[in-house]
């Protein structure tokens, strides 16, 4: 449930559900507001994601990233899910390796990332 002031992220994270079940060949995807992300403040979360974030410049940089991370870094599923090739989803996660300067094959870089991309 969301308020009507709530209903531009509840859109947001409907959409990225979508994505996310459609990527997954999964009739349905759910979102989970509980867990480590809920013991931090949202407005911390929210610096600190665009303070990381930020070299990227926003999207589709950005978009990408959450899109591959939250497929677990399928090349293929994530090139479906935001409608590219998949060499331009290889182009992208590369640019944000370079620009954000780490290695995204370090599954607690991947952490931190995802729990920025998803409070940013």
């Amino acid at each position: 449930p969301s308020t009507p002031a709530d209903l531009p992220a509840a859109d947001a994270q409907a959409a990225r559900a979508l994505r996310r079940a459609r990527a997954a060949h999964a009739p349905l995807a759910r979102h989970r507001a509980s867990g480590l992300a809920a013991l931090v403040d949202p407005a911390e979360a929210a610096a600190h994601a665009a303070a990381l974030l930020g070299p990227l410049g926003g999207e589709p940089l950005t978009a990408t990233l959450r899109a591959w991370l939250s497929l677990h870094g399928s090349w293929d599923r994530t090139a479906t899910a935001l409608g590219v090739h998949r060499n331009t989803v290889r182009q992208r996660i590369a640019r944000c390796a370079a620009l954000l300067d780490t290695d995204l094959d370090d599954p607690d870089v991947r952490m931190e990332l995802w729990f920025a991309v998803r409070a940013g």
